[in-house]
């Protein structure tokens, strides 16, 4: 089986201890030479500034490749073009556009701004107006919390790759075959980018729970009963997840998957961890082993 391609996510500190934390990850996970790393983008373009400095940052000091996320989320078209241009003249050529979770918290209504973009196939449509950038964008497996069926959701990801899409990153999930369903399904729409499985290793067990409940990501009994009360101790817990996480990618690489995507939560360990299992050995790694 040959070795995969691998991207990982961080998102922007808010302070010292969480900028040195970033670049401590950013450090470690690099020698893997992922395909690319993106960088999220708060919601209402609150982490604008943050964002674009992490960005900055990471072309100017190391090799990789950054994707910057871009959401239109109580801002107008004016505000997302801007963003857009001052990102391609920084040197930024990969874009994840997204629609963006409410301002007002997830679950609540999206409301659009007045002079906005109302989705990611807009903001898809913008960025590749504006320069010839490469544009990835999400989708759901299990379709996405406000969409009627997962034949709509798989409609508006064919919108999106028409408005110039190049690949497609999923929201995270805890059992293969609900990704796989919906790769098969896309398929069978005549979807043929790219669709990466967004792979997120347990970090904290209340959190994942938090974040698969607002998202309409469901936990299988085995995956609850594994990480139970394995939050007072977290030793156990990280080799629990990294365990489970390997064995998912495992799985979908017995399925003919070869592209992974690492929500890291600005940790190295457990995506380190996971890359191992498949194979995947940083230069030192090799050396201490040597």
């Amino acid at each position: 089986m040959s070795q995969p391609t691998i991207s990982f996510e961080f998102f922007p500190p808010k302070s010292e201890a969480m900028e040195a934390k970033l670049w401590d990850a950013i450090a470690r996970l690099a020698p893997l030479t992922p395909d690319f790393v993106s960088v999220t983008y708060g919601a209402g373009g609150s982490t604008r500034e943050r964002t674009h400095r992490t960005v900055k940052r990471i072309l100017e000091e190391t090799s990789l490749q950054p994707a910057a996320h871009l959401t239109c989320v109580a801002a107008s078209k004016a505000e997302v073009d801007e963003v857009l241009r001052e990102y391609w003249a920084a040197g930024v050529r990969h874009i994840v556009a997204l629609r963006g979770d409410p301002s007002t918290g997830v679950g609540t209504q999206f409301e659009p701004h007045p002079d906005g973009y109302v989705n990611a196939t807009e903001v898809t449509e913008a960025a590749r107006r504006i320069a010839d950038f490469d544009v990835s964008v999400s989708f759901y497996p299990e379709k996405h919390p406000e969409s009627p069926s997962l034949q709509h959701d798989i409609d508006v990801l064919k919108a999106k790759i028409d408005a110039g899409a190049t690949r497609a990153i999923s929201q995270f999930f805890c059992d293969a075959d609900v990704y796989l369903r919906f790769r098969d399904a896309a398929a069978k729409a005549g979807i043929t980018i790219p669709l990466l499985p967004g792979i997120m290793p347990v970090g904290n067990v209340a959190g994942y729970t938090r974040m698969a409940t607002s998202t309409g990501t469901s936990i299988p009994a085995w995956f609850a009963e594994a990480f139970d009360g394995l939050d007072q101790s977290p030793e156990v817990r990280d080799m629990v997840a990294a365990s489970v996480a390997a064995d998912l990618c495992l799985r979908l690489q017995t399925e003919g998957v070869d592209r992974f995507h690492f929500y890291t939560l600005n940790r190295a360990e457990l995506a380190l961890a996971t890359c191992r299992r498949l194979g995947l050995k940083t230069p030192a790694t090799e050396k201490d082993a040597a």
